[in-house]
């Protein structure tokens, strides 16, 4: 693995720009977004959309850093976002790749915590920021809500478990073949139905699967070589799908 060089990781230096809601005409409101915000009364939807704004980020730009008191969660409104662990001599392991209307930054938020991850733009994106006392305001009174909430933490949980074990006892073809299949269900295919709609970095993909730069792009060669996948630049299309998957799970 190697740190993200092209990050800006100094706070203080983040060009994070608010939009006023005149300026994006079209953004959904929460609500039209994810269900989970559609729990709320029409009330509390009012104290939400009060605390509530949004930020538009370029790309490689952080979000939140690791260590931060929190004083927001999060909703990502479009692009996509890497969630990742600073580890040892800087290097940074990425534990998630984020969609529009994924939620990040609330696990922190209830359990009173500092951020355990840092989040950054993998494209320009555009974020949701609910303010931490809002939250917790429709947290604690709406059950519906709450419920919703946990279970998103729970699934968060699920997947968070299987990537520990998959990091940990599969090799390096069965990682990368896990992190393609994976980046294939979160964010689909092309229009040929064969490209996965994720163009990740090199770094960026071998940090997903735990592994050096170099085992990346010369596991890559590999698969390609073998039929399972063609590369174009930073565009991965399956070829062989059941190949791809037997791969994964044999590890």
């Amino acid at each position: 693995m190697r740190t993200f060089a092209h990050l800006n990781l100094r706070l203080s230096e983040q060009k994070q720009i608010f939009m006023p809601k005149k300026q994006i005409l079209d953004i959904p409101k929460l609500w039209e977004l994810s269900d989970i915000w559609g729990a709320l009364t029409p009330e509390e939807k009012d104290l939400v959309e009060q605390n509530t704004q949004y930020y538009s980020y370029k790309k490689n730009e952080i979000i939140c850093r690791e260590g931060d008191e929190p004083s927001n969660m999060m909703m990502l409104v479009s692009g996509k976002v890497r969630v990742y662990k600073e580890g040892v001599s800087n290097r940074n392991q990425i534990i998630r790749m984020l969609k529009p209307c994924d939620f990040f930054g609330y696990r922190s938020i209830i359990a009173g915590e500092c951020h355990n991850t840092s989040a950054s733009t993998v494209e320009p994106s555009v974020v949701y920021f609910i303010k931490k006392d809002a939250f917790l305001q429709v947290l604690n009174s709406n059950h519906r809500f709450c419920y919703l909430i946990l279970v998103e933490m729970s699934r968060d949980l699920g997947k968070s478990d299987t990537r520990t074990v998959s990091l940990t006892q599969k090799h390096i073809r069965g990682r990368l073949a896990e992190s393609l299949l994976a980046l294939k269900d979160q964010y689909g295919l092309d229009e040929d139905e064969a490209t996965i709609s994720m163009y990740l970095s090199r770094e960026d993909l071998a940090s997903l699967s735990s592994m050096t730069t170099s085992n990346a792009i010369r596991t890559l060669s590999d698969f390609q070589q073998e039929g399972m996948i063609s590369l174009d630049g930073r565009k991965i299309k399956i070829l062989e799908m059941d190949q791809l998957v037997r791969t994964s799970r044999l590890g």
